[in-house]
């Protein structure tokens, strides 16, 4: 049950910020992004000044820091990745398969960033009741929490990378049909894509408690502003890339092509951008 004094914000069913009254007087701001990845309360005291923060104990904060530079790493790379296989693809200097080995690659690291994400929601640490501190659990691999933002945005995106990963396998086939193309190919990659935007949503109400919004002094925001847009640049790509039976060439190939470079860049930025949003 919620204490008395409590003040949520959020959107939906979810909380994203929660502001108390602890016994130590004052008031402690639980926020969910900056708790699970920087293992940090706000503390304010009692005429509303900015009080030093409260962190986790060192387990939890070495923890966060070996998750946040895998997560920031991974998506770095696969990023990075994708826009080495775009560039080449739409260049035409290497093969159709040597493209795809060069995606698939991308995928790998993409999947790692997205799992170790959700390793962070997993071993987030927690607000101990009414006290002005943040708790460590034991390490979990796994966990089933919908009804919390961080760890449904997490979700989401990591089965986003498996289906992916279905698309970059499929991929690698030779002496499709359009039809076959379509389905084995673009549909997964459809699928993916709207996965990363759901993602994204969820990621950028857990940044602003709220609707969209402005937060320009905010790294966290700026990280995920940078993916979103990311995201919107590989839905356009593969709505460009859909197979046209009649002709069996994609819509716009030069689309596709650019818009997978420029979303693929935006994730490596923002792989990059995540490396400093750690304890």
């Amino acid at each position: 049950m919620d204490h008395p004094d409590e003040r949520a914000e959020g959107a939906g069913p979810f909380t994203t910020r929660l502001t108390w009254r602890p016994a130590e007087g004052g008031s402690a701001v639980w926020e969910s992004r900056l708790a699970r990845k920087r293992g940090t309360l706000r503390i304010r005291a009692e005429e509303g000044t900015e009080g030093p923060p409260r962190t986790a104990d060192d387990t939890a904060l070495h923890r966060l820091r070996i998750l946040n530079t895998v997560a920031a790493v991974a998506f770095t790379l696969g990023g990075a990745l994708f826009a080495l296989g775009a560039a080449v693809t739409e260049i035409g200097s290497a093969g159709a398969t040597a493209a795809a080995s060069i995606y698939f690659a991308g995928g790998l690291f993409f999947n790692t960033g997205g799992y170790t994400s959700l390793l962070q929601a997993v071993n987030a640490p927690r607000r101990s009741g009414d006290t002005d501190s943040l708790v460590t659990g034991g390490w979990r691999w796994w966990s089933y929490e919908p009804t919390r933002i961080d760890w449904l945005s997490t979700f989401v995106l990591f089965v986003g990378t498996l289906v992916f990963g279905v698309n970059l396998l499929d991929s690698f086939l030779q002496g499709l049909s359009a039809q076959q193309v379509n389905r084995l190919v673009w549909a997964p990659d459809m699928v993916g894509c709207a996965l990363f935007l759901i993602s994204g949503h969820l990621a950028l109400v857990e940044a602003c408690h709220g609707p969209p919004c402005l937060h320009a002094r905010n790294l966290g925001w700026w990280i995920v502003v940078v993916d979103q847009v990311g995201s919107v640049l590989f839905m356009a790509s593969a709505l460009a890339a859909f197979t046209r039976p009649e002709t069996g060439s994609p819509l716009n190939a030069d689309i596709a092509n650019w818009g997978t470079f420029a979303g693929a860049v935006c994730f490596s930025v923002g792989g990059v951008l995540q490396y400093f949003e750690r304890p």
